[in-house]
């Protein structure tokens, strides 16, 4: 059995291609469609197990980054969004995408107690131009915190050489109240942090990635969907040979959303 995977593009997005090969690579079908279209028929997103909002620059990220996509979003999908959730759909946002999926109202998400609410919240955290006010194309190591409830990340263990993801972006530095970093802590949203001495965007408490309380919605700064092979590891000719027998981690991230989501679809 397969699962169907939707990859959501829109003009300035340039990481399309890219999350398509990982769902792919996977054992996801994938089809991208165009923001636009899932506006005029939001039951197009019924049909899918997995959704990605991919990385890059959407529209242009006039007025701020993701803005303009979000606030589409909010119009025209936040209720098939909102059902998808509810009836296990994984969701990864990349990037742009996680300043996307944040100002949408899709993370960090409402209270189990409390339920998704019929509109979208407005956003209680927020990426922030990095510390250094510059753009940064890094691979940094990650690693996930123990008590992390998320699907994508669940047992993969950063650790080594391999334990590394690319990063690329000027907007990256993931910032709220001390109050909310105490919670995401304490529920175990937070999906993955910058490991000591690699927190380049000077986010709060090295957070590079949150999951809403359900543990499918992921969005990260970094491209994992950029790490899907070990030919593309800036040192992958000098690791040993017995670790590139191994799943790379960013595979092996949306290996965990679509073994999730045909069980939910079993």
């Amino acid at each position: 059995m397969t699962v169907r995977a939707l990859v959501i593009t829109a003009p300035g997005i340039n990481c399309d291609l890219e999350l398509a090969h990982a769902f792919r690579e996977a054992g996801a079908l994938v089809d991208t469609l165009p923001l636009l279209r899932l506006a005029r028929h939001p039951g197009l997103v019924d049909g899918f197990k997995l959704i990605g909002l991919p990385g890059g620059f959407s529209y242009g990220d006039d007025i701020a980054a993701g803005r303009v996509l979000a606030t589409l979003m909010r119009k025209h999908l936040y209720a098939p969004f909102k059902a998808a959730i509810e009836r296990g759909c994984p969701i990864i946002a990349p990037c742009n995408g996680f300043q996307v999926a944040v100002q949408a109202g899709l993370l960090p998400g409402p209270e189990p107690a409390l339920g998704w609410p019929e509109e979208p919240a407005a956003p209680n955290v927020s990426l922030s131009i990095n510390l250094e006010a510059s753009f940064r194309d890094c691979w940094t190591p990650m690693e996930v915190p123990e008590n992390s409830r998320c699907i994508w990340t669940k047992g993969i263990e950063f650790s080594g050489p391999a334990g590394m993801l690319p990063c690329a972006h000027g907007e990256g530095r993931f910032v709220t109240s001390d109050p909310m970093l105490n919670h995401l802590e304490e529920s175990g949203q937070v999906a993955l942090c910058y490991q000591e001495g690699f927190n380049f965007n000077g986010s709060s408490r090295r957070i590079a990635g949150i999951c809403d309380h359900s543990g499918l919605v992921l969005g990260l700064m970094p491209h994992p969907e950029r790490f899907t092979r070990w030919s593309q590891h800036p040192s992958w000719t000098r690791l040993d040979p017995a670790l590139r027998t191994q799943v790379p981690p960013g595979l092996a991230m949306f290996r965990n959303a679509v073994e999730h989501a045909l069980a939910v679809t079993v």
